[in-house]
């Protein structure tokens, strides 16, 4: 995925329609966590199995959910100078880290619960 491409074009997106002055950081954070929201209204009340396989309807809700999850969370990336690519490889160097194969494989406990 190339994400400067996004990034551009959510950008002249907002730009085309003078939303840049309602996104700063603190509103697109909140935004993101409300579409996480609604992509936890799909999963809400069902099994473990019937999460892994959605109705047609609620696939394509979490489809767009999804997708305004990732335009919020490269908008925000943005407005915060933050190089996305780069923040997810760090990211995964720190959980390396925390969870080393030895320790972790088959085993969900937190780092700091061990």
């Amino acid at each position: 995925m190339d994400l400067n491409k996004y990034k551009n074009k959510i950008k002249k997106f907002a730009d085309d329609r003078d939303w840049d002055q309602f996104h700063d950081p603190k509103n697109l954070s909140m935004a993101l966590s409300a579409e996480i929201g609604e992509l936890l209204d799909i999963f809400q009340w069902l099994s473990s199995d019937q999460s892994k396989n959605l109705s047609e309807k609620d696939m394509i809700l979490a489809k767009q959910e999804l997708g305004d999850i990732m335009i919020y969370l490269i908008r925000l990336s943005d407005k915060l100078n933050i190089d996305l690519e780069q923040a997810v490889i760090d990211k995964m160097k720190i959980n390396e880290d925390k969870y080393p194969i030895s320790l972790s494989k088959g085993n969900a406990t937190k780092y700091n619960k061990r």
